[in-house]
């Protein structure tokens, strides 16, 4: 009969990490890049033309702010990072359902495109694919490993 193994503090912190390895370091990177281009559009945006388009820029702001918590929650690991992620890619699906959705319907109601408008059509509908595959990816690091 062997022993049942024993967890090492290693063990557990290469364990906890598993969200931003593999797979999930595509993630990472794509997350950081979107972050950056999200906020900094939304920025200039905002400072320059606000009142051209508020609803539409103060989207595209929350749509970098959710990215940046993706990309620490990645990049940290861990399981309340991973439960962090899960609720934060669950929230980006919908909202670019939900956004991309009205912009097909009531087009006039963004004069000034969003990250999210047409399900993310501007950035080749990765935004409408990442929380899809961060959802994936995030269920799928929470399974137990087989030897």
């Amino acid at each position: 009969m062997s022993e049942p193994a024993q967890e090492t503090p290693a063990g557990r912190q290469e364990q906890s990490g598993r969200i931003g390895r593999g797979p999930g370091r595509l993630l990472l990177s794509l997350y950081g890049v979107f972050t950056v281009a999200a906020v900094s559009r939304s920025l200039v945006q905002m400072i320059t033309k606000f009142h051209d388009a508020p609803l539409a820029y103060v989207l595209s702001a929350a749509a970098g702010l959710v990215y940046a918590v993706i990309t620490v929650a990645l990049w940290r690991g861990g399981e309340a990072a991973r439960k962090v992620a899960l609720v934060c890619c669950s929230a980006e699906l919908a909202g670019v359902i939900a956004v991309g959705a009205f912009t097909l319907i009531d087009p006039s109601a963004f004069p000034d495109a969003t990250v999210w408008s047409d399900f993310g059509i501007g950035y080749l509908f990765l935004p409408l694919l990442l929380p899809v595959a961060g959802l994936l990816w995030l269920r799928r690091s929470a399974q137990p490993q087989q030897p």
